[in-house]
């Protein structure tokens, strides 16, 4: 791995595997309380300034320029530790860097510092009922009236829905012209007109939920680049944000074929360790060659991403595509040599089964990323 790495690169990854090792990784055990937990997780995130490296340094960040490897280091590290714990880091990325991307200064220092500090709760609301992958669906609609936007529409999906203080909204200004007339929008929580109408419960718990927008109110200042940026701003979030899916399913695969090794060694059936068996060493095998393979497409994808190669988008498709993909086999057979204790919900592989699955499905599902290759090599 050393070829995309940098020494800070190095020492950050140092850095968060120690600090998950002390405070994730060791009796860690779901919360009956996720969104207590959720927010306890982002302040100790933000206080040992590992936040801080979603935002740039002039807005309360770490460095000069957002690297997609300090990202991508830290979802690995994190997604090891808790899942709960990514999915914050995650989603302060996601819900900042459009800010980052197309905000003016005033909106970046009004927004970036507190987010990076974990301060202040980032979500990102794009999806609808009826518009996930196909975003020329969305039906929320923006109305400007004098220098304020007029919202109304419903969004699924929200992750940090109903603890987030801060809402980049995705909405249609110009609905004539479907992707082309999206705008993006800062809603503050505690806005007119801004509701939570449900809390979702996923396999994998973690803060998500439906949002209602009845004539939210939205100063003009609050809008992110010009009307009609949005489905831009959309997609160049997604983009970045994709390889570092692709760690945090490293991660979870390097906590299930960890959790395999140590099991298979303690097992014994007919005499002897599972691990001493012929089945079980090449089950080991395939899920260490998967997982390295992973990893190479995953930094080599954020290493093009920081370098600005022509090829970074295919590249973070690849990454995402193949590194969950092989996540999902790495946890089913890591559970498969554990046998019927891996079926405990209280087990750390039954908890990876369930928090591996979304990881092939959001910020684009892996048919969406296989469609994204192909058009990037028929182009």
């Amino acid at each position: 791995m050393l070829p995309y790495f940098d020494q800070d690169h190095l020492l950050l990854q140092e850095s968060a595997r120690s600090w998950v090792e002390k405070n994730l990784a060791r009796d860690h055990k779901d919360e009956a309380d996720t969104e207590a937990a959720a927010q306890r997780l982002v302040r100790k995130l933000g206080k040992e300034e590992l936040i801080a490296y979603v935002a740039p340094k002039r807005f309360g960040g770490v460095r000069e320029e957002i690297q997609a490897r300090d990202w991508c280091l830290l979802r690995e590290e994190l997604a090891r530790g808790s899942s709960l714990a990514d999915t914050m880091f995650s989603i302060q990325a996601l819900g900042s860097y459009p800010i980052t991307l197309a905000g003016t200064d005033d909106q970046k220092l009004r927004y970036l510092p507190p987010i990076a500090r974990g301060e202040a709760i980032a979500a990102f609301a794009l999806t609808e009922p009826q518009a996930g992958s196909d975003i020329a669906s969305i039906q929320t609609r923006a109305v400007k009236r004098g220098r304020d936007y007029w919202i109304t529409g419903v969004k699924s999906f929200v992750s940090n829905a109903g603890i987030a203080q801060t809402y980049v909204v995705f909405a249609s200004t110009d609905p004539e012209k479907k992707a082309r007339g999206l705008s993006a929008f800062v809603v503050e929580a505690g806005s007119r007109g801004l509701a939570l109408k449900e809390k979702t419960r996923l396999l994998s718990p973690h803060p998500i939920g439906v949002i209602a927008f009845e004539d939210c109110v939205v100063s003009e200042s609050n809008r992110l680049g010009e009307e009609g940026d949005g489905t831009k701003i959309a997609l160049a979030t997604l983009d970045t944000m994709r390889c570092t899916v692709g760690a945090a399913a490293v991660g979870l695969a390097r906590k299930a074929l960890e959790e395999a090794i140590r099991y298979s060694r303690e097992r014994r059936q007919f005499g002897q360790e599972l691990a001493q068996f012929q089945g079980i060493q090449f089950k080991l095998a395939d899920m260490a060659t998967e997982l390295e393979a992973a990893r190479l497409l995953v930094y080599q994808a954020a290493w093009s991403h920081d370098h600005g190669q022509a090829d970074r988008k295919k590249n973070s498709s690849m990454a995402k595509l193949f590194a969950t993909e092989a996540a999902q086999r790495i946890v089913d057979q890591a559970l498969q040599i554990h046998g019927g204790i891996g079926l405990v919900a209280e087990t750390p592989v039954a908890r990876l089964y369930n928090d591996v699955r979304a990881l092939r499905i959001y910020e684009g599902t892996s048919e969406i990323q296989k469609l994204v290759i192909a058009k990037e090599l028929l182009k």
